[in-house]
């Protein structure tokens, strides 16, 4: 590793032209920012829906001129182009700003700009699976350590309102940022970053997993403190060990297992570090309990281990992890327990949107009855059938691209039974649910982890967990 001075670039926004791709949350947050801040804004989108229009016209109320229908042409006189995060590198846009030398940017971006030399530190979070979750972890043990924090990026409230609400509002920030923010953000350097793991996903947007890794591995750049890997994931220690840091950052690894110096990990049911403890060579510093994690699945006390690691590097004590993860509880569709029916466990997980996610929850529980399925983004499923085969009781298609994994499990499970659901309609998970009872035993659990995105059935994977969860619900309440 290199040291590297972190700075934050002093920018003058008054009277800057500066063009916003996208009327998207992050995008209005953006050109409200800037123009409050004296920049001629012209935000542009390629949507003319009445929705669209009705967004225009309040920006228009408050002097930001917008352009509907065109998101190709770049503006006259652009100085600065800042994008939505979903929009590609590849996008015409980007390519005529690219052409006229003009720099193209992200919402992190900017409000890293806009921090003031007093503000709070970043605590940064990024990982293909468990960001979410990690970053309210984080907070919650922030906040048990009676700091005042938020968590940020890619979850809640816009990271630009955020930074504008002043130097002294905050003590740190946890702060979820996405590959593509990350690919957008040039420079941002965090307190600490971690990377929880890494899995082929948004390729299309990549180009490749060289370049996904990259732009993830973009956390690490410029950390002063600790650059937090996932022991079990080769890759994301590699993207350490290519990251220019402060001098005297740390590599600090988290695993599942019994702990080395300088990690983090498992003894006998007990969170230890032995990265920030006294002596950390010989000893380790008990920080909580694995009953403290809620849900305690082994992808979710990795989570809880690498949230540990931020907020020990940045401080705080053993008492406030412990008293963190205790008061943390984790958003719907997160591998949550519906209900008990007949001695069936029920479980949402809808949330679990590829694959390597959803390898995560099928190794949380010994029998399963797996209901999958939908929109596989590209997806093949090979590999994570063969790794959850001998737990399988039964398998539940519904989807799309349903037939994908029934022909893994032919491949690679052909003695699972399988039912294949095609209709699509609002009952097709009730129907799904109804079936996975008819396969399921006591003891077992229904786990609905579809490995696949929504879309094709449900408006997202809220509704897609809404629904099962009403299933669940109706059998239960039709089980005698």
């Amino acid at each position: 590793m290199g040291s590297q001075e972190v700075t934050t670039p002093q920018v003058s926004w008054n009277g800057k032209n500066i063009t916003v791709a996208g009327l998207g949350v992050s995008g209005l947050s953006a050109a409200r920012a800037l123009a409050g801040l004296g920049a001629s804004v012209t935000v542009v989108d390629g949507g003319d829906s009445d929705a669209h229009r009705e967004k225009a016209a309040l920006l228009a109320e408050e002097g930001i001129a917008v352009r509907l229908g065109d998101a190709e042409t770049l503006p006259e006189g652009t100085e600065l182009v800042v994008t939505s995060p979903g929009w590609k590198p590849s996008s015409p846009l980007f390519e005529a700003a690219a052409e006229k030398g003009v720099d193209v940017v992200g919402d992190v971006e900017i409000a890293w700009r806009l921090r003031g030399p007093d503000a709070a530190p970043w605590l940064a979070i990024t990982g293909t699976n468990g960001k979410t979750t990690t970053t309210q972890m984080l907070a919650s043990i922030l906040e048990a350590a009676g700091l005042r924090t938020a968590a940020v990026g890619n979850i809640g409230t816009p990271i630009v309102d955020v930074v504008l609400e002043g130097d002294d509002a905050y003590d740190v920030f946890a702060v979820e940022l996405s590959s593509y923010q990350l690919h957008w953000a040039p420079s941002l350097r965090a307190h600490s970053g971690a990377v929880l793991n890494l899995a082929p996903d948004h390729l299309d947007w990549h180009g490749s997993m060289e370049a996904y890794a990259a732009d993830k591995g973009r956390i690490y750049e410029g950390n002063q403190v600790a650059c937090v890997y996932n022991v079990a994931d080769k890759a994301t220690e590699d993207l350490v060990r290519e990251a220019d840091v402060e001098e005297g950052c740390r590599a600090i690894g988290f695993t599942l297992g019994t702990p080395g110096p300088s990690e983090l990990g498992v003894v006998d049911g007990i969170l230890v570090d032995r990265a920030f403890a006294p002596d950390r060579q010989k000893n380790a510093q008990e920080l909580a309990e694995i009953s403290d994690v809620n849900p305690p699945a082994p992808h979710n006390i990795a989570n809880a281990l690498a949230a540990a690691a931020l907020a020990r590097a940045f401080g705080v004590e053993p008492r406030a992890v412990r008293d963190g993860l205790r008061n943390f509880t984790p958003d719907a569709h997160r591998i949550a327990h519906v209900a008990d029916v007949d001695g069936v466990a029920y479980i949402d997980d809808s949330k679990a949107t590829n694959t390597h996610a959803t390898q995560a929850s099928l190794a949380a529980y010994e029998s399963i009855v797996w209901i999958a399925g939908g929109l596989a983004k590209g997806a093949t499923f090979d590999e994570l059938v063969t790794g959850a085969a001998k737990r399988l009781r039964g398998v539940v298609l519904i989807g799309q691209d349903r037939a994908l994994i029934r022909e893994a499990l032919e491949r690679h499970a052909p003695e699972v039974p399988v039912v294949d659901l095609e209709r699509t309609d609002t009952g097709a998970m009730s129907a799904a649910v109804r079936e996975a009872a008819r396969l399921a035993r006591p003891g077992d659990t229904v786990l609905m982890a579809p490995a696949c995105a929504s879309m094709d059935m449900f408006t997202n994977y809220n509704k897609r967990g809404e629904a099962f969860a009403a299933a669940v619900r109706e059998l239960g309440a039709t089980s005698v």
